[in-house]
C-alpha cells in the first residue's frame, strides 16, 4: 500500500484546511510515517481523521489533535521538550522534528520498548525515552522550555510546573476522564497564564499527581 500520498493528504486536509498552516509543523506531519507507529493490522487506518488503540488501553491521537497541541508549543528548534505518555512514539518523532531534544516519559514498560525501537530504527537519536510515573515529570532533565502531556489530568500537576523553565509553554488535557479541554499554560517570571484551546479526550494520565489506578 503506498502510504505517502495517505500522508500528503492528511496533512492538507486534516491540519491545513483546519488552520494549521505554520511550515516546520506540516513538514514535520508530512515526513513522520505515521503507519509504523500503529499495530499492523491497522495500517490502512494509521491517516484517518481518529484515534487508533495501540494497545495497553492506550491510543495514538488523532492528527489533528497532534498538531494542534504541537502548534501551540510554538517550537522554533532550538528548544529542549518533555512529553508525558509517549505511548506508540509518534509524538516524540514529531518533536524530534522540531525542537532540539525531546525526553518522553511512559508508565507501560511495552509500550516504551515498541516506541523505543521504532524511533531507534528512524534514526531518531534525540530522543531520550523513560519508563516512569508521568504526573512526576523526569526532574534530572529539568528545566524544560515545553511540556507536552498527551492523557488527561484532574488538575495540572505541580511537579510539571516547576519542571516547566521561565518562559516556558505546556500543553495538557484536564477534565475528568469522560471529558476535557486542551489547556496551554505559560510560565513568565514565575507567573502562570492559562487559556482553553479546544475541548477534547483523552486516556487518563495515572499517578501521584494524576488519577489513581482505580479511578480509571
Amino acid at each position: 500500500m503506498a502510504f505517502e500520498p495517505l500522508r500528503a493528504r492528511m496533512v492538507d486536509e486534516q491540519l491545513r484546511r483546519r488552520g494549521l498552516t505554520d511550515p516546520r509543523l506540516l513538514a514535520a506531519f508530512r515526513k513522520v510515517p505515521r503507519h509504523l507507529f500503529v499495530p499492523e493490522e491497522l495500517r490502512e487506518e494509521a491517516y484517518a481523521d481518529h484515534p487508533l488503540p495501540i494497545g495497553g488501553g492506550q491510543t495514538i491521537s488523532q492528527p489533528y489533535i497532534a498538531a494542534l497541541m504541537t502548534s501551540q508549543l510554538n517550537l522554533q528548534g532550538h528548544e529542549r521538550v518533555l512529553e508525558v505518555g509517549t505511548g506508540s512514539g509518534y509524538q516524540a518523532a514529531i518533536l524530534a522534528e522540531l525542537a532540539l531534544e525531546v525526553f518522553s516519559v511512559e508508565r507501560i514498560p511495552d509500550l516504551l520498548l515498541t516506541a523505543q525501537e521504532r524511533l531507534t530504527a528512524l534514526g531518531y537519536l534525540n530522543v531520550h525515552l523513560a519508563t516512569s510515573n508521568g504526573s512526576l515529570g523526569w526532574p534530572e532533565h529539568a528545566p524544560y522550555d515545553a511540556i507536552l502531556v498527551t492523557a488527561a489530568a484532574p488538575n495540572v500537576p505541580q511537579p510539571l510546573l516547576d519542571q516547566l523553565a521561565d518562559r516556558g509553554r505546556m500543553v495538557i488535557p484536564i477534565g475528568p476522564p469522560a471529558h476535557q479541554m486542551l489547556h496551554r499554560i505559560h510560565k513568565q517570571d514565575q507567573r502562570l497564564r492559562r487559556e482553553a484551546i479546544a475541548s477534547c479526550v483523552f486516556v487518563p494520565l495515572v499517578g501521584a499527581h494524576g488519577w489513581p489506578p482505580e479511578g480509571v
